[in-house]
């Protein structure tokens, strides 16, 4: 029951995806190596905390900063927190915009009718 709790807890979110992530954040990459191998056979873009024991060409956008510091960790964290969040507003934003022009044209056109 413990390793079926593990496993859910560090898995569980994977059955639930639906398609490819466009990007990771990893904060090690020397203990994360497989999923940073993994990203980079796959396509996918990777971000990551580089340390001076890590090799940056292996992360597409590497952050130079100290990935064992807590204060560090937080800090990178909440900046790519904000700017997820700001990402996805817009895109939002442009869908409801989408969405409305959509039913305007059609609304045009069935008044032409």
């Amino acid at each position: 029951d413990r390793q079926r709790a593990k496993l859910e807890l560090n898995l569980g979110s994977i059955v639930k995806m639906t398609r490819m992530p466009a990007a990771i954040f990893v904060v090690d990459t020397n203990k994360e190596r497989i999923a940073v191998a993994e990203a980079n056979h796959l396509g996918i873009r990777s971000f990551a905390i580089n340390d001076t024991n890590t090799n940056p060409q292996l992360i597409d956008f590497p952050i130079p900063a100290n990935d064992d510091a807590a204060k560090s960790i937080e800090c990178i964290v909440s900046i790519l927190k904000k700017a997820i969040a700001e990402g996805l507003e817009e895109r939002e934003q442009e869908q409801e915009a989408k969405a409305v022009e959509k039913k305007e044209k059609a609304k045009k056109i069935s008044e032409e009718k």
